[in-house]
């Protein structure tokens, strides 16, 4: 990864911040104070009644096939941080800011958030990607803070990612009819070396980081627990995205630390471009199960 000079870490070492930008992710241990995992958690819960409506996915609200209103089971909510206060406020300030400032410097943009789930017996899993190709920016500073919500296990699901593959080559996330799918082919797959692969356990308000060129994924959840994830996407100030967003946000490009750029900084490295999805977006486990588009 291109390297720039950062200043002292404040919630971090410098040690984990060398692991990360050594090895493309970061996995740091009950992060988030248990009260505020408890606020998120009934935020969280307030999502999953509101999704009892749903029949089908839309915009907000993706669903696995089988989803009622008696039994919820999400895939996914775009953008908690429009539809519920809680989660723009923990996004935009406080120790998941420190975090992103302390890894990609001290102004830094807010780019997108989700709420990821794994439901209990079956939650679906997320096959091998690199997330950069689906937002493409001028610099390779993006990546993702994960928080667990809940203690997670092997058998959930946890977030993988392979160690080191930041560094590595940017694979073609279309097939070979130029389809996008979101996700390594079979072949390249794989070329991923088992021992490089990590999996990222931990107990309720743990925080995974990872990469934005960094190879992750995760297994489906065969646990009777679920595994709710929630993921915000931030970048260093000067990298300027240069294709629609998938997820859209009145908060997209906002700086949550420090101050805007006025130069953008351009890593010579290409970078794949995906489909235009200004005009709406499938989510990733619709493209990696291949089912139709809804809506």
């Amino acid at each position: 990864m291109t390297q720039i000079t950062l200043p002292p870490p404040v919630r971090i070492t410098e040690d984990q911040r060398d692991s990360y930008l050594a090895n493309g992710y970061l996995l740091v241990e009950s992060y988030i104070a248990p009260d505020e995992v408890e606020r998120l958690r009934a935020a969280t819960d307030e999502m999953v009644e509101r999704s009892r409506s749903v029949t089908v996915s839309d915009e907000i609200f993706d669903v696995e096939p089988g989803h009622t209103a008696e039994a919820p089971r999400l895939r996914r909510v775009s953008s908690p941080v429009d539809h519920h206060p809680l989660f723009w406020e923990f996004a935009s300030q406080g120790a998941i800011v420190d975090l992103a400032a302390d890894l990609v410097g001290p102004d830094v943009r807010y780019h997108h958030s989700k709420l990821n789930f794994k439901w209990p017996e079956g939650g679906e899993e997320v096959k091998w990607h690199q997330d950069i190709t689906f937002w493409p920016h001028t610099n390779y500073s993006p990546l993702t803070i994960g928080v667990y919500l809940t203690d997670v296990g092997p058998d959930q699901g946890p977030l993988a990612v392979v160690e080191g593959s930041h560094e590595g080559e940017l694979f073609d996330q279309y097939d070979g009819d130029d389809n996008w799918v979101g996700c390594l082919s079979d072949e390249d797959a794989a070329r991923i070396p088992a021992d490089k692969v990590r999996y990222l356990e931990g107990p309720a308000g743990s925080v995974t980081v990872h990469n934005c060129r960094a190879i992750h994924g995760s297994k489906r959840n065969l646990s009777a627990r679920g595994r709710p994830l929630l993921l915000n996407a931030y970048s260093a100030a000067d990298a300027f995205p240069y294709t629609s967003p998938g997820i859209t946000s009145p908060h997209l490009g906002d700086i949550v630390r420090g101050r805007p750029a006025r130069w953008a900084r351009h890593d010579p490295r290409p970078c794949l471009v995906p489909p235009d999805w200004s005009g709406g977006y499938t989510s990733i486990y619709a493209l990696q199960q291949e089912e139709e588009e809804e809506g």
